[in-house]
């Protein structure tokens, strides 16, 4: 099988970032009848950075379950979470149109915060991190805001944007990792896979 690991994330823009940094790696996905989404849930008061790692280790600790339970060969797992805070108020996935307008029309003009969470799970021992970066929007109007969530790509994405989408013209300045605003910190990543021993292909 060689060197490999799974990948617990549905998210087209993780796998594409482990392609780039040359790791094979194979989807770890969750059975039908898990309840993904209510791993999300969030705490009364829970910060932001506090939210994103708990999640992401909740998501880790299923994903470590599902490799023993389907009997597959061992390889590390890793999961991450991505979430946007103004302040400490979380912005996660919209439910709807409607909610992903809010989202928008709330970060408008603002600086808010994106925080992904990675964490790699291999046998008993676990390596994880957290990558902060701020992210700037310019005003935006209503129409534009209108225009862009017709287009569906804000569904399914925590805080209502996708960074390398149409949400780019918003964006007046970033500050930090581009690649952890994407759903995978490339840099991170890299130093939590030295740390378990595991290297590319």
């Amino acid at each position: 099988m060689g060197n490999f690991i799974y990948l617990a994330s549905q998210s087209p823009r993780r796998r594409q970032l482990l392609e780039q940094l040359g790791v094979r790696h194979e989807l770890l996905l969750p059975d039908a009848d898990e309840d993904a989404e209510a791993l999300e849930v969030q705490r009364p008061s829970e910060a932001p950075a506090t939210y994103v790692q708990r999640v992401t280790n909740l998501k880790l600790d299923a994903a470590l379950l599902r490799l023993q339970s389907r009997g597959l060969p061992m390889a590390p797992v890793l999961c991450a979470d991505t979430t946007v805070a103004l302040g400490r108020r979380i912005y996660g996935k919209p439910v709807d149109a409607t909610d992903a307008r809010r989202m928008l029309a709330e970060l408008a003009g603002k600086t808010h915060r994106v925080l992904t969470a990675v964490a790699i799970g291999k046998g008993l021992r676990r390596v994880q991190g957290l990558s902060v970066s701020r992210v700037s929007f310019a005003p935006v109007s209503l129409a534009d805001i209108r225009a862009y969530v017709a287009s569906g790509e804000p569904l399914g994405k925590a805080g209502a944007y996708a960074v390398q989408g149409g949400a780019a013209a918003f964006i007046s300045h970033i500050s930090g990792s581009y690649t952890g605003i994407m759903g995978l910190p490339v840099f991170e990543t890299a130093q939590l896979l030295k740390q378990i021993g595991q290297s590319k292909r």
